[in-house]
Order: C-alpha cells, then structure tokens, then sequence
C-alpha cells in the first residue's frame, strides 16, 4: 500500500545559484553562501515557504523553499556572469566582494561595494534566481563545489 497523502515535489521554473571564487577559504565559502542566500531570499516574497514545526511543538524559522545548487568559478567567470545577470531584468543577483572580509557592518558593506564600479568588483561570490534556462546560460563554466 503506498500513502497518497505524500505531496509530490515540486517544480521549479526559477533556479537558485551561488557561484563561489575557487580560492576561498572554508570559512569564507560559508560566510559567502550564507550572506548570499539571504539577499536571494529577499528577492521575491514568495521564495520563503512557511515557518516549521516539530512534534513537539517548537516552531523555527521559514527557510527557502527551493534548492540552492553551489558551484565555484574562477575570478574571470564570476565577473562575467555578474555582468549577464546584470544586464537582465528577469535576475536577481547579490554579490559578496573580498572588501566585505574586511568590513564590519552593513553600512560599511554598502559603502565597499558603491566605491568600486561594477566591472572593478573584486567578487568572491555571486547569488542568481531566475528562470531555469537563463540561469544555467549566466553561470555556465562554473563547477558544482567540492
């Protein structure tokens, strides 16, 4: 007997990506991908699902609601599909830049990033969400991470 109360999974018609800088540090690969996956999850009101609940009735913290595939890239590739993703008005995009190690607030954050004009950003990481085909066109070169 099989349970037909199980929803099947989902499909996506928007992909989620963060494209890592292949020289970073463990620590840092984690600091990226957490900050840039929040900006992501600020994007769009509905990429975060509902808020958790286990048996016990202890509620946590909605996440979003769909995959985030992690690749890495070398410098060159990272500056170019930032600038794809830039020119596209159907792409979110978040970026982390190697100043931002170095900075201790969020205002200073902002103030890194607006010192440097887009085609000098030193990028560490980029975060993308769009339609799946325009996604994997944006990032294509880069590598799943290890």
């Amino acid at each position: 007997m099989t349970d037909d109360t199980a929803s099947p999974a989902p499909l996506f018609d928007t992909k989620v990506v963060v494209v890592l800088a292949d020289d970073l540090s463990a620590w840092q690969e984690l600091n990226v991908t957490a900050f840039l996956a929040s900006g992501i999850a600020t994007s769009a009101p509905d990429l975060v699902g509902e808020p958790y609940r286990d048996a016990d009735g202890t509620d946590y913290l909605p996440m979003l609601r769909q995959p985030v595939m992690v690749l890495t890239s070398d410098a060159a590739l990272l500056g170019r599909a930032r600038a794809k993703a830039a020119a596209r008005d159907d792409i979110a995009l978040a970026i982390y830049t190697r100043e931002l190690f170095t900075t201790s607030h969020d205002a200073a954050n902002r103030a890194a990033v607006a010192a440097v004009a887009a085609a000098d950003l030193d990028l560490v990481g980029i975060a993308v969400r769009g339609p799946r085909n325009a996604v994997d066109r944006i990032v294509k070169g880069a590598v799943f991470h290890a």
